[in-house]
């Protein structure tokens, strides 16, 4: 009686298949997974900054120095609020962590201009009643902005804000005063510049040098010597908002990924205007809405190895994509999200997949733009591509056929990038500061302690200040 031939499966577990194991390969490009896994791993290796003793007191007396100042602005006229919330986002106004316009901003990189960024979200007004209701008027405006008129606030407030505000007068007499980002900014940007005037009159020893203050279009760039590091702060006038707004209530009925990881009200805590406006919207009235408070809990939800594939697919086309200025890393985090929404946990979850999720958000933010069509996770129904020209969105779609056609190249040339702007900084470093911060070595301290103990207790100083929203994103 003669035996079966074994079938293919049961020939290889017995041995019996004398093929090699083929590597696994990208099917467009031909590059091996393998190989872009040990790229990413690479890229993320150089990109992830370490803060030791020193770096982290710099940080924490650059933190502390803004906040100060923000301080001393309040005083100046009474505008600002007094019991304030700030929030900090790890990564400057450029890395696309608010969306906000970068057409307006002038280019500053990393290595050459400074060392780290942040960007800080600063209320010029705040309506943080739970019980009311949140009412804005995006009669003038398109999906994802507003104008803000001050009847929503009390007679104090209007009396002090009204010369940043556009005035309408109506057939029946009254006058309605909306709130203006562009009016605001100015106002913001002058009174930063008297206060920053009157502290470098006096200065202390230890306290940062003052490299830089711009405004670049609605946000006021600082960039600050603190030791042998340099920061730049993108600080961002917004107005802030307990609560949800209700164009984007539907939103909150639909699956999604972070279901059951977070609570509802952690991801609706609050929302913010920031100082931009829409295609054809009036610069002097028009605010965007902004969620950047729910996508610090959101991201709590993210792998690492989707968020290691997201920052090197930053990296690659924040340069290639500059020009024209079209395309935000914004946009890519929408993409992110909706992908998180639309592919199971589990597959996302594995640690070894990096070289996936960067194709596949390659191939996603190619897809939206031969489409013309980017949904803001929040407010689906705006597309915050459908201003685009075609020959924009098909010029960029065919710079990004050609990472697709060599991923591999396109990360070690975003390795290269991020490995220059390390040896930058440590040259600076090398080369001293014009700032001197103590050394935490000095204090008299017992020197067997651990060296990462300071660092620890200024990390959580950093990220736990009461009486302010203070996150940082990584």
């Amino acid at each position: 009686m003669k035996m079966a031939a074994p079938t293919a499966s049961k020939a290889a577990s017995l041995g019996c298949n004398n093929k090699p194991a083929f590597p696994e390969l990208d099917f467009r490009s031909g590059a091996r997974v393998e190989e872009l896994n040990k790229l990413i791993q690479e890229f993320t290796k150089h990109d992830q900054r370490e803060y030791d003793d020193q770096r982290a007191l710099e940080i924490h007396t650059a933190k502390d120095f803004i906040f100060s100042m923000l301080g001393m602005v309040q005083k100046l006229d009474q505008k600002l609020p007094v019991a304030n919330e700030y929030l900090l986002l790890s990564g400057g106004v450029r890395e696309g962590v608010v969306d906000l316009d970068l057409d307006e901003l002038n280019v500053y990189a990393r290595g050459t201009d400074y060392d780290m960024d942040f960007t800080l979200l600063v209320p010029a007004l705040k309506l943080h009643d739970r019980n009311q209701p949140v009412t804005l008027d995006m009669r003038h405006s398109a999906l994802c902005h507003s104008w803000l008129s001050l009847r929503l606030f009390d007679e104090g407030t209007i009396s002090k804000w009204k010369d940043c505000c556009t005035i309408v007068d109506h057939i029946n007499g009254a006058t309605n005063y909306f709130f203006s980002p562009t009016k605001v900014a100015d106002w913001f940007y002058d009174s930063i510049s008297i206060v920053l005037s009157e502290i470098q009159k006096k200065p202390q020893r230890g306290m940062p040098k003052v490299e830089k203050v711009e405004k670049n279009g609605t946000i006021i760039s600082i960039i600050l010597a603190v030791g042998s590091s340099r920061m730049l702060y993108d600080i961002v006038p917004v107005v802030s908002f307990k609560g949800w707004p209700a164009v984007a209530q539907s939103w909150l009925m639909e699956n999604h990924f972070w279901d059951g990881k977070i609570t509802e009200e952690e991801v609706i805590s609050g929302f913010y205007l920031v100082p931009a406006c829409s295609y054809k919207g009036k610069k002097d009235n028009e605010w965007r809405l902004s969620f950047a408070r729910s996508e610090v809990q959101l991201k709590k939800c993210i792998s690492s190895s989707l968020m290691q594939a997201y920052q090197a697919c930053k990296a690659i086309i924040i340069k290639l994509l500059s020009r024209p200025k079209a395309i935000s890393p914004y946009h890519l985090r929408s993409m992110m999200l909706w992908a998180c929404d639309r592919l199971p946990a589990n597959y996302l979850a594995q640690e070894d997949y990096a070289a996936h999720f960067l194709l596949g958000l390659i191939d996603d933010l190619q897809h939206c733009l031969v489409n013309k069509m980017c949904p803001n996770y929040f407010i689906p129904q705006c597309n915050m591509l459908e201003h685009l020209s075609e020959e924009t969105v098909m010029l960029h779609a065919r710079k990004l056929s050609s990472v697709r056609s060599d991923p591999a190249e396109h990360l070690r040339t975003a390795i290269e990038h991020v490995k220059a702007a390390n040896r930058l900084t440590l040259e600076l470093q090398r080369r001293g500061s014009t700032t001197s911060i103590p050394s935490p070595q000095s204090d008299g301290g017992d020197p067997n302690q651990p060296d990462d103990r300071l660092a620890k207790k200024l990390q959580q100083l950093v990220t736990e200040n009461p009486g302010e929203v203070h996150l940082r994103l990584y």
